[in-house]
């Protein structure tokens, strides 16, 4: 099963870099764009991963829409890119991880 997030991916001088305001702390680089988009799908599949593996809830795909004033209030990027990404989701057992 497969659930899009709204990924955010910022040109810098060198790089490309993403983010999903749904998964904090869960961000990529890489030196293309499609490089960022494959690295930040591998990046939210092993932290949805992990979440799930901790019993901790899988978050849900709930933003719409980017406030960069946030995040770049000076506008220093001049380009990016926002798109809805799929991930795979973990396959959630319905065994306790304790009685594994």
């Amino acid at each position: 099963m497969t659930r899009e997030y709204l990924v955010v991916y910022e040109k810098g001088g060198n790089n490309w870099s993403a983010f999903s305001p749904d998964i904090p702390g869960c961000g990529s680089l890489g030196d293309t764009l499609d490089d960022t988009r494959a690295n930040m799908r591998d990046a939210m599949e092993v932290y949805l991963s992990e979440t799930a593996k901790f019993g901790e809830p899988v978050p849900d795909a709930m933003a719409t829409s980017v406030d960069f004033s946030e995040f770049d209030p000076d506008h220093h990027t001049k380009q990016y890119v926002v798109e809805w990404l799929a991930v795979q989701l973990p396959q959630l057992s319905t065994t306790p991880a304790h009685a594994a």
